[in-house]
């Protein structure tokens, strides 16, 4: 399922169609950002490029989710939602694979990823490294 794009994220979404993760980030100041807006939180510019990320992060929260009325989602429950801290300062939102939930931990590193994921669209994918 994919939110309606907008002029602002539309970058966004066009790069993770091309199996890119892309963010965008201040040209005034160096900022990233995520998510997607007009203006840089830190100088108030408007100026941005789309720029890739490494992928590396560290998990900072997490929840398992066990019901899900998203499309294709309801076949892949229980499945793990983390939010992460990136390399590059900005915080993300996507699917864990391959770890026990048990096993998961603040701090834990992993790296990011293009796939699709059960809806059918898209979307970052986070694995321990």
């Amino acid at each position: 399922m994919r939110f309606p794009a907008s002029v602002d994220t539309q970058p966004y979404w066009d790069a993770l169609d091309a199996g890119e993760l892309r963010v965008q980030r201040c040209t005034a100041c160096g900022t990233w950002r995520h998510y997607p807006r007009p203006m840089c939180t830190a100088c108030h510019d408007f100026g941005h490029a789309w720029l890739p990320v490494s992928g590396a992060g560290t998990v900072h929260s997490w929840t398992v989710t066990h019901q899900s009325p998203l499309p294709g989602f309801t076949e892949a429950v229980p499945f793990v939602l983390v939010t992460v801290d990136m390399a590059e300062g900005i915080r993300m939102l996507g699917l864990l694979k391959d770890l026990d939930p048990d096993r998961l931990h603040i701090g834990l590193p992993v790296r990011a990823s293009v796939e699709t994921v059960p809806g059918g669209e898209p979307q970052p994918v986070f694995r321990p490294v």
